[in-house]
């Protein structure tokens, strides 16, 4: 393994602050990994403008690196194109789902002409499915969850109310 491919397996053990069933790697926040001589420089994405976890889910990138041994850490901040819930790996959604939080139910950024920019999908959410029966007979509660990247749901079969993790 290559020591590009080591940090991007290190950084996959990196917990989300606030959901920390998922890693920095799984949810699409880790951009890009390279080598600057002895400096690794990471690039990451905020899942939106002024989230709250950034700077704890920077100091545990730079922590998790340094107890690796990389002495130099450099994090670059990127916010073009800005971060889309399509960036989350299957491997994540799936821990969304076990943690008892829908993951996004479809995509949003249609990237087939991408030349020409990238374009919302038009159109009404899917169905989302409930993460403890996967019964798609749910309603939303409110817009507003836990956090802002969520929003609240009930399962109309088993009668638990879920979060869900918005498209965006």
């Amino acid at each position: 393994m290559n020591a590009t491919d080591q940090v991007w397996a290190w950084l996959g053990q990196v917990a989300d602050p606030e959901i920390p069933v998922i890693s920095v790697v799984d949810l699409g926040i880790v951009r890009a990994v390279a080598w600057d001589g002895d400096e690794c420089v990471v690039t990451i994405t905020p899942t939106y403008s002024g989230c709250p976890a950034m700077a704890v889910i920077a100091e545990s990138v730079t922590a998790a690196l340094n107890e690796q041994g990389v002495a130099r850490v450099r994090l670059v901040s990127q916010l073009s194109p800005a971060w889309t819930t399509d960036w989350m790996s299957e491997t994540g959604k799936a821990a969304l789902k076990g943690y008892g939080i829908a993951p996004p139910a479809q995509q949003v950024v249609d990237i087939s002409g991408l030349h020409a920019g990238v374009k919302r999908r038009p159109g009404p959410v899917l169905s989302v499915a409930c993460p403890n029966c996967d019964s798609t007979h749910t309603e939303l509660t409110s817009q507003f969850g836990s956090t802002p990247c969520k929003a609240l749901y009930k399962c109309l079969d088993c009668r638990e109310p879920f979060d869900y993790f918005k498209c965006h």
